[in-house]
């Protein structure tokens, strides 16, 4: 791999770095900087309009769509930036990144015309409709159905671990619309309103207190007929470019924040004496060299890119593998290191800072950053695909195994 950068690269990189000093607050990238609660307050809300602004919400996306058409090593850089600065660079992550992308490569000129100035205003927020309760890990056993109705689909079935839904105004939703052709054959891609009768949110408490969770049932919800991405019985083709568009130009910025939670566990070890114990600091080490491992996998994952050599989904399956692995050990190395306090609810609140918090949660929750990063570990070898079915893909397609034997029902 060639780690250095072309020198077109650098020097956008410095445009976007002087764009970021003018914009953000001042004092921000100054050490201990922090912002108080109204001031957070009024960054939240007049942010996602500076970004709009200055371009940066889909960049990538071509001109006529309002991107700036950027290649894939300018998306890269980009994605560096705002990381090194600790500021968000989307509107809303399953408008920008899952769903805008997929109806731009398959969607109809009027879906455009419809979806795509909401996506990059952040005035449409999205939810993903894919898993259901017994659909999770084999994607294409789903059930729920959409029956054509003149004009509309309508909708009956189940979703499950829905992610933000009760905030979302579209759902893009996987149903079975041919129950009698093959698992992937029946399936189409929607485009569903979710404030409707039809469409029942409830929220899935963790045990941390957070709801970002949800259960979503449809029952006679209703859909356009012309909402159908990428063609009727078209839909599992569709999903799989959706599901891919969720690594991308993210590839070298993703270990990032697991950088800054192994400091943060290095801080905590510090608090609580710790530092001098040799078998925690021999520990501490193998968690830092997984973060550098998935570091330099992701600048794998962009070799693979730059040079087209088709093996982005090999390694994404081994770089969901193993980061989603090394994630879930070091936070059980972190509950270690804190011992009982770790099973206390603490009640504090958000790390101050740029980013506000680490942890995916509010201040309200009675958990502390890493206990939530914790809790939300035990799900990172679930969803996106499962660490087993990462292991077969990489086994059967990467290293020519048999396929692993079906189990038959008595």
């Amino acid at each position: 791999m060639d780690l250095n950068y072309p020198a077109e690269a650098e020097s956008f990189r410095k445009e976007i770095h002087a764009w970021l000093e003018e914009n953000l607050p001042p004092g921000w990238f100054e050490p201990g900087f922090s912002m108080s609660g109204e001031e957070r307050l009024h960054f939240n809300e007049t942010w996602t309009e500076k970004l709009f602004a200055g371009g940066w919400i889909c960049a990538g996306w071509p001109v006529e769509y309002g991107g700036k058409g950027l290649t894939l090593m300018e998306q890269v850089v980009l994605n560096e930036e705002f990381a090194k600065a600790n500021t968000p660079m989307r509107a809303d992550f399953f408008g920008d990144t899952l769903v805008g992308p997929t109806i731009l490569q398959w969607g109809t000129d009027e879906q455009k015309k419809e979806f795509i100035p909401g996506i990059l205003h952040g005035s449409i927020a999205w939810c993903q409709g894919f898993s259901e309760p017994n659909s999770g890990s084999d994607l294409a056993s789903l059930k729920t159905s959409a029956v054509l109705d003149g004009d509309e689909w309508v909708i009956n079935g189940q979703k499950v671990w829905t992610t933000q839904a009760q905030h979302a105004d579209y759902v893009f939703l996987l149903t079975r619309t041919d129950p009698h052709a093959p698992q992937h054959a029946g399936i189409s891609y929607h485009l569903v309103p979710m404030h409707q009768e039809g469409v029942d949110v409830r929220p899935i408490t963790q045990v941390d207190g957070s709801g970002e969770f949800n259960e979503v049932f449809f029952t006679n919800a209703r859909c356009p007929k012309n909402n159908v991405v990428g063609g009727v019985n078209n839909g599992w083709k569709v999903a799989m470019t959706t599901l891919g568009f969720e690594r991308g130009s993210s590839s070298t910025t993703g270990y990032r924040r697991f950088l800054k939670e192994w400091e943060l566990i290095v801080k905590e070890t510090t608090r609580v004496n710790k530092n001098d114990d040799a078998l925690v600091r021999d520990a501490l080490v193998k968690a830092w060299s997984k973060v550098k491992i998935m570091e330099i996998n992701g600048y794998r994952s962009l070799t693979d890119a730059l040079n087209n050599t088709h093996n982005a989904a090999l390694l994404g399956a081994c770089n969901k593998m193993f980061w989603s692995e090394a994630h879930r050990s070091s936070m059980e190395l972190a509950m270690n290191i804190l011992g009982m306090e770790a099973q206390i609810l603490t009640g504090k609140g958000p790390v101050d800072g740029p980013s506000g918090a680490l942890r995916r949660g509010r201040a309200d929750y009675p958990v502390s950053d890493l206990q939530a990063q914790f809790f939300f570990s035990r799900s990172e070898t679930i969803w996106g695909g499962t660490a087993e079915i990462q292991r077969n893909i990489i086994g059967e397609r990467a290293l020519g195994l048999p396929k692993e034997p079906k189990v038959q029902n008595a």
